[in-house]
């Protein structure tokens, strides 16, 4: 199959979006591809979740100098899941890449050098539109947003959706939204479910049939260092993610 880029994105913070990048990894990997994360949030969550407490100047110095990301690729307990981790230094990639030419497609360059042994590379973007989550949008071919189930995050989805289509304009013409997920859904309250009834409303089939329900064993994964796949096989949490995963395989190409 042709490798899969996809940018989990989301400008609100809490929206599940590492929660997804690590899980789905996990869960992808449980189905025999082969899945690289690439942490670019310099909170670096994914990374500590992954096992990797400090990625040091590493995704820094590759982004600022073109440089091979092959050679700061870690390997997980979760199978088939590789990181490139981050760390606090990359808040530093404004102000290193100011006024460089074509900024916003350095990531692009080196994601195009990686090896084809991965079948997917989800990039886990920060929790804003600055220069690293409009990077991810330029060097991706696919879009993945999670969503908190509340009422405000619909809110800002309009607007993530416009950045999208800025860039796609403007950077990256094979951009395309793979779907839309729904997290952290209480069944127990009507607020929640009116949330993901009308995002089916408002964005129908872009919406994954799969929601992610709240569930402590997701909370609790990070602590262990570990995805909640295998943190708890048989919990809600990874039950989702690997519905998620299967609707995921789903639209590979043929």
């Amino acid at each position: 199959m042709k490798r899969r880029t996809i940018a989990l994105t989301n400008q609100k913070g809490g929206s599940g979006k590492t929660t997804s990048a690590v899980n789905l990894a996990a869960a992808l990997g449980e189905r025999g591809r082969k899945v690289l994360v690439v942490d670019l949030d310099p909170q670096a969550s994914a990374s500590a979740w992954l096992g990797v407490r400090d990625g040091g100047r590493g995704l820094l110095d590759a982004l600022t100098a073109g440089g091979d990301l092959s050679a700061l690729v870690h390997e997980t307990a979760a199978p088939g899941v590789s990181i490139v981790p981050s760390s606090s230094w990359l808040v530093g990639i404004e102000r290193a890449l100011a006024g460089e030419p074509g900024a916003e497609l350095v990531l692009r360059g080196c994601l195009d050098r990686l090896p084809s042994r991965w079948d997917y590379v989800l990039l886990d973007c920060p929790p804003s539109l600055g220069l690293l989550a409009v990077s991810a949008l330029a060097a991706a071919r696919e879009v993945l947003v999670p969503v908190e189930s509340h009422v405000m995050a619909l809110h800002g989805l309009a607007h993530l959706l416009k950045t999208v289509d800025v860039v796609k304009a403007r950077l990256n013409p094979d951009l395309v939204v793979s779907g839309i997920v729904a997290c952290r859904v209480d069944g127990r309250t009507r607020h929640s479910l009116d949330v993901v009834d009308r995002l089916r409303e408002k964005f129908g089939a872009q919406v994954f049939h799969t929601v992610i329900r709240e569930n402590v064993r997701i909370a609790e994964a990070p602590s262990f260092a570990q995805p909640v796949t295998l943190y708890d096989t048989k919990s809600n949490g990874a039950e989702d993610y690997r519905a998620l995963a299967a609707e995921v395989i789903a639209q590979e190409n043929p």
